[in-house]
């Protein structure tokens, strides 16, 4: 079975970082893209990034590009989003997926709030 956990997330200010993980569990996570995907209140998710299984290949959302990085251990079957100069329209659950352009298999995601 697929399992995915997302961890930290949190309340932050305008400005600040966070850095949020996904371990991931009951499939081989060396051989397979992942994505961070989000979800704002009362809108449809949207892709943040994507990153192969080597970390060879990452892509971003432009709303992202320069602050967000994707990176991934596969030793520890975990990928993780830093985030850095979050914004409050950063604020959203956040999904890791499996798959470049994944949602479908996801896991519960974390929230991150972005407030002054």
């Amino acid at each position: 079975e697929v399992q995915l956990v997302e961890s930290g997330g949190g309340l932050v200010q305008p400005g600040d970082s966070l850095v949020l993980s996904c371990a991931a569990s009951g499939f081989t996570f060396s051989i397979s893209a992942m994505t961070w995907a989000r979800q704002a209140p009362g809108k449809g998710h949207e892709w943040v990034g994507g990153i192969n299984h080597d970390s060879s290949r990452i892509n971003y959302a432009d709303s992202v590009k320069g602050r967000f990085t994707i990176s991934r251990d596969n030793a520890k079957n975990t990928v993780y989003l830093q985030m850095n100069n979050l914004k409050p329209e950063d604020t959203a659950v956040y999904y890791c997926a499996v798959g470049y352009y994944g949602w479908d298999t996801r896991g519960q995601g974390t929230q991150v709030t972005v407030s002054s």
